[in-house]
């Protein structure tokens, strides 16, 4: 008996079988290491594939053609990173420096031949070290931060020409109000498809504000 959602879910975005194989490894590896480690809300472990894996996968629509490597920030549990390396031939770059999840972003890339790799260090030490000089065409992040924090995360990608990617909630106007004080960038808003609150937040061409 499959999982509730799975099969609208992989429906709703077009995986392919082996893709939803790979993903079908994901979660089952996800709900075994949430017995160890808190990775995702326990109280959504019912719904992880309306809640999180539809989280990560309603990006994919307004990810540039020939998209081929991505940074995500604050990855925990890999979404939406890994779900989207899984989904589609993404090679992610995953940063995350609690140990524990990044041990299981390890075996989980491992397990399901993601194209992943895992970054350990802070987002801050790891922004100014080699990762922040790889070429990637897109840099997401969910809950990570308010917006003018997440955009300094980000800034190493943004000023390379990536496109940002954001998971936000019910404040992203006034998070947008404050980032605008420091960054000068174009930016879209959709409505989340997972929370009638959120919206997902496309940043580009994201310039810091010559003061």
């Amino acid at each position: 008996m499959s999982a509730p959602g799975r099969e609208a879910v992989l429906d709703r975005f077009g995986v392919s079988r082996e893709s939803a194989a790979k993903l079908d490894l994901y979660v089952s590896l996800l709900l075994t290491w949430q017995a160890r480690i808190n990775l995702i809300g326990p109280s959504t472990q019912e719904d992880v594939w309306s809640r999180h894996v539809a989280d990560a996968l309603q990006l994919l629509p307004y990810l540039p053609e020939g998209l081929s490597r991505i940074a995500d920030l604050g990855s925990g549990a890999g979404i939406p990173g890994l779900v989207l390396a899984l989904a589609r031939p993404l090679e992610a770059h995953l940063f995350e420096s609690n140990q524990k999840k990044g041990a299981f972003l390890r075996e989980a890339a491992r397990q399901t031949g993601a194209q992943a790799h895992i970054h350990s260090a802070r987002i801050e030490a790891a922004a100014e070290g080699e990762a922040a000089r790889l070429k990637v065409g897109a840099v997401t992040a969910r809950a990570l931060a308010p917006l003018p924090k997440l955009l300094d995360y980000a800034h190493p990608f943004l000023e390379n020409g990536a496109i940002g990617y954001f998971h936000k909630g019910q404040d992203v106007d006034a998070e947008l109000t404050d980032a605008t004080k420091s960054w000068k960038m174009q930016v879209e808003k959709h409505p989340s498809l997972t929370d009638s609150r959120g919206v997902i937040l496309v940043v580009k061409e994201a310039h810091r504000v010559r003061r």
